[in-house]
């Protein structure tokens, strides 16, 4: 299929942008820009913000408890899961809960929140389809949270299949505290004094004890509601990550919309240099 030139597949955006996504003309788009895709081309690792679930709930859901944008969120996270496996990408994140949660002044969300992650971490987990994997500081959660997250990592880790990644009770500055106190603890074990680790200290060690640790890192950050900024997402890991901003709150982000975010970074010359 040849592909379409930039000045009428922009013209074609526009009209689309305004149809309802179970029109013939939008999925005929959404075909075209996924043929159009070079496989060669395709982040290995997506990671994503999914961002204004609570901003989704006040303006589509008044009067409701914000529970309903939660929800709505979590239902797209599914959606998300499955156009990835759709799409051969080996690795997806899905950052559902901060550590700056447990900072809010105002924690009676927290409880719903939870449930609503436990229930979806638990389809996922159920479908049998995908490795299950939690990253986060686990020991922040309520038990009965921690436990549903290491039944579904225990459930599932003998799938041959897409593996995502949960980000709960995840925060950056965590993950490298963590990381750097497993670090200090392995080589206390091995008998190894401060002086000796100083001096022996790479890059790599620390690499090998992030809640990531054997995984690509993410190749494609993608994060929705109009912010512009990471929030201490996958800190170490985003050295070199491409960045897709969207001005769609999560429970509105379509699947065109991912499409786009993925055609962005194969048109873009990736630089790993300074």
């Amino acid at each position: 299929m040849p592909r379409l030139p930039r000045g009428r597949l922009e013209r074609l955006k526009e009209v689309v942008d305004r149809l309802h996504p179970s029109g013939l003309l939008y999925a005929t788009y959404e075909h075209r820009l996924i043929a159009e895709l070079d496989p060669d081309r395709r982040p290995q690792h997506v990671a994503v913000l999914a961002d204004g679930n609570r901003r989704w709930a006040r303006t589509n859901a008044p009067g409701q408890p914000l529970v309903a944008g939660y929800q709505a969120g979590a239902d797209k996270l599914k959606e998300f899961v499955e156009w990835c496996d759709e799409l051969a990408i080996p690795v997806v994140t899905l950052w559902v809960l901060s550590t700056d949660n447990f900072q809010r002044s105002d924690t009676t969300e927290i409880g719903p929140l939870l449930k609503v992650i436990e229930q979806m971490v638990t389809d996922l987990a159920a479908a049998r389809r995908w490795r299950i994997h939690p990253v986060g500081a686990l020991d922040l959660l309520p038990p009965e949270t921690a436990e549903v997250m290491k039944n579904a990592d225990a459930s599932t880790s003998s799938i041959n299949g897409m593996l995502v990644n949960i980000a709960v009770s995840y925060g950056g500055r965590h993950e490298l505290r963590d990381a750097v106190r497993s670090l200090l603890a392995e080589h206390a074990r091995n008998g190894t004094s401060i002086e000796e680790l100083a001096q022996t200290l790479d890059i790599e060690h620390i690499a090998q004890h992030l809640y990531t640790r054997g995984q690509p890192d993410p190749d494609l950050i993608i994060r929705t509601s109009g912010e512009q900024r990471l929030s201490g997402f996958l800190m170490w890991q985003s050295a070199h990550s491409e960045f897709y901003f969207c001005e769609a709150l999560w429970p509105d982000f379509r699947k065109v919309d991912f499409i786009r975010a993925l055609r962005s970074y194969a048109d873009r010359e990736r630089r790993f240099g300074g």
